[in-house]
């Protein structure tokens, strides 16, 4: 569906369900150079399971109009306007990622709009390498390579992952070149890096949080390359009540680990 704000058209992917009246709310964040559909299968059930799903595409990405979110403060407040337009006074926040940070700090400066906290495949302070920046910036092809190569661990999906003979590589690169070439105005691939560079609220949120006892997950790729799970010590130290799972996939684990991103997300949105 699409949400209106500020005359433009923003795309929500709703799991394939109406929109259920009294159903609690799950919005999922995207990453850098991604949409919606990176959360298909985790989307989907919850959809069919007594969710109301907001599986979102940022401002000038993909389905969505407008300027892409320079900072993870823009891409909260963002959000929040996001939610007023769409009538939702309260939901839990699942991002990935650039949208992992954006989750974080929406749950910071709006706490009572928040029900639940969820970051996957996350790190703080969420350090890009030059390397990254400046491939990003000159050469996106290259730089969505590179992305690929540090995002996964296995070049074959699970059977529950998309189906049969998807390649995880291709499937993410193609998705990538899509986000990019759907904003010829904006290098939204350097911008998002950007934004995960310069963030450095992550510890007052985090502590916002806390205070508010907003329920919280960590939830990382064992394997993960692009953000190690060793780099979420920072805000992990100052959450000891949140929980921590792993799971055995890369920084893509939302298609390499399906099953367990999944029951890790489900089993947390119950409490």
């Amino acid at each position: 569906m699409y949400v209106t704000l500020n005359n433009e058209q923003h795309y929500v992917y709703t799991g394939g369900k109406a929109w259920v009246a009294g159903q609690p709310t799950v919005v999922m964040i995207h990453g850098v150079l991604n949409d919606h559909s990176v959360w298909i299968l985790q989307s989907r059930y919850l959809a069919h399971h007594g969710y109301n799903v907001m599986a979102i595409d940022l401002p000038g990405h993909a389905k969505s109009q407008g300027t892409p979110p320079a900072s993870v403060e823009a891409a909260a407040a963002h959000l929040i306007a996001l939610l007023d337009a769409a009538g939702v006074e309260r939901a839990a926040l699942v991002g990935h990622s650039f949208g992992s940070l954006i989750a974080l700090h929406t749950a910071s400066i709006a706490p009572t709009r928040c029900t639940h906290l969820a970051m996957v495949g996350s790190a703080y302070p969420m350090v890009v390498s030059p390397a990254l920046l400046d491939a990003s910036a000159n050469a996106p092809l290259k730089a969505i390579d590179m992305v690929n190569t540090f995002s996964h661990s296995t070049l074959s999906p699970p059977p529950s992952s998309l189906g049969p003979g998807t390649w995880l590589y291709g499937a993410s690169r193609a998705l990538m070149r899509r986000v990019l070439a759907s904003n010829t105005a904006h290098n939204v691939f350097n911008i998002g890096f950007h934004a995960c560079n310069n963030y450095t609220g992550g510890e007052a949120a985090m502590d916002a949080v806390q205070q508010a006892k907003i329920p919280t997950l960590f939830l990382l790729g064992e394997f993960d390359q692009m953000t190690s799970p060793k780099a979420i010590k920072a805000l992990s130290s100052r959450a000891p009540l949140a929980t921590t799972v792993l799971v055995p996939g890369g920084h893509a684990l939302m298609s390499e680990a399906p099953d367990h991103t999944l029951h890790a997300l489900a089993r947390f949105l119950k409490h």
